[in-house]
């Protein structure tokens, strides 16, 4: 039997709702072309109106949100009073190239990539959408459901905010999201209760002095070391500030400083990202990482400026959401498909919407069972097993009919 034969073998006929295969074909190559052609946050025009088009084939009328990227689509009758279920997905790519070699749908935009997974993440709600629409005119869709398609998750504070704005959240009672997970196999999800990825804020500091000649650094602030030392004495004084289980952790991720062997510069830049595991440190870390900054700067006589950027809290999954996640899965797939997965420290700005409604994502497996090389997110070479979009529209399709039957508002 085929690893796509037992991904299917259980519990298929269970629900209705499952994936044509004539629709999967052409999901797959919608997903392939919008990885070929990624578009960076609140520049996903093109994304943007292949969704519009699609669902407007189905007989759908999206909306575009007025930032003029990302929509929301209802599906089936509204019933006063009775909030829905909305799915959602993220469009955009990252600013990163593309390092596949061998793949014939490698991006065709420099130093542009999906390298996070948005192109399945979108695909499978789009997938979701279709097979519920058709439901709907059938008949056997007992309850509406929304469709987001967000724009510029990973610009933070994230495009969730700005649809929230827009009305995304309206009527809705609950949402549901995936992330492409590729440490676990396609065929799976992860699942969690509570925290599943960790707040995220995004840190800028410019560094001053005099600058001078490195024969004298005693008559100057040597800038090269106030800039080292911020470096590696932040992180640490930080950890010493706040309760280790919190993971409060500062990251350096750009140093530009210095422009000659022989001379002592007169400006330095540094930014990194500012993560943490636990909500209530999270809204200290602010106050806590300037001060260390401060500090550590007046240590070595440099004038710091600090640009500290508000970003995502953790996204925590409500329980009885986490167990709709669940029981669709395991009404798809069988007792084996899901997995128990750990809080990461990435930054997710789902967690806006959770901040409102009671919600879950899981993490959708993307790695080809058996393989050996794990291309992490976020890198140049990231690629999903293309089951993964099977398996996502199965799992939300199942939901939103679960969902419906099982709650009673």
């Amino acid at each position: 039997m085929s690893r796509e034969s037992e991904a299917d073998s259980a519990g298929e006929d269970a629900l209705p709702g499952t994936l044509p295969e004539s629709l999967r074909a052409e999901l797959v190559a919608f997903r392939r072309d919008m990885h070929m052609h990624p578009e960076l946050g609140n520049q996903e025009f093109r994304t943007t109106a292949a969704i519009k088009e699609r669902l407007e084939k189905a007989g759908l009328k999206p909306r575009v949100l007025s930032s003029g990227t990302g929509l929301i689509c209802d599906i089936g009758d509204w019933t006063d009073g009775v909030p829905v279920l909305a799915m959602r997905a993220d469009i955009d790519a990252l600013p990163i190239p593309d390092t596949k070699t061998e793949c014939s749908y490698r991006s065709t935009v420099p130093d542009r990539a999906h390298a996070c997974g948005h192109d399945v993440h979108t695909t499978v709600v789009l997938g979701a959408g279709l097979v519920l629409a058709d439901l709907h005119r059938q008949g056997r869709l007992p309850r509406p459901v929304r469709l987001i398609f967000q724009p510029a998750e990973e610009v933070l504070p994230g495009g969730a905010a700005e649809a929230i704005e827009d009305g995304a959240l309206e009527g809705v009672g609950r949402i549901i999201a995936v992330h492409c997970d590729p440490r676990v196999d396609a065929g799976l999800i992860g699942l969690r209760e509570g925290a599943i990825t960790s707040a995220c804020d995004r840190l800028e500091i410019a560094l001053d002095g005099p600058g001078g000649h490195t024969a004298r650094p005693h008559l100057t602030t040597d800038l090269v070391t106030a800039a080292a030392r911020v470096v590696t004495d932040v992180p640490a004084l930080v950890g010493r500030r706040v309760d280790t289980r919190a993971g409060l952790a500062v990251t350096w991720g750009r140093i530009d400083c210095g422009h000659a062997p022989n001379v002592i510069p007169q400006h330095a830049e540094l930014s990194g990202t500012v993560r943490c595991l636990d909500i209530e440190a999270w809204r200290q870390a602010p106050d806590l990482v300037v001060a260390a900054i401060d500090e550590v700067a007046n240590l070595h006589r440099a004038k710091s400026e600090i640009n500290y950027v508000r970003g995502v809290p953790p996204v925590v999954n409500e329980p009885g959401v986490t167990a709709l996640l669940r029981d669709a899965m395991l009404a798809r797939h069988g007792e084996a498909s899901v997995e128990g997965t750990e809080q990461s420290l990435g930054g997710e700005d789902f967690s806006w919407y959770l901040e409102r409604v009671p919600g879950a994502m899981a993490r959708l497996g993307v790695r080809t069972p058996g393989e050996r090389t794990v291309r992490d997110l976020h890198q140049g070479d990231f690629d999903a097993d293309e089951l993964s979009i099977k398996v996502g529209v199965e799992l939300f399709t199942a939901a939103a009919l679960l969902d419906a039957a099982t709650r009673v508002n």
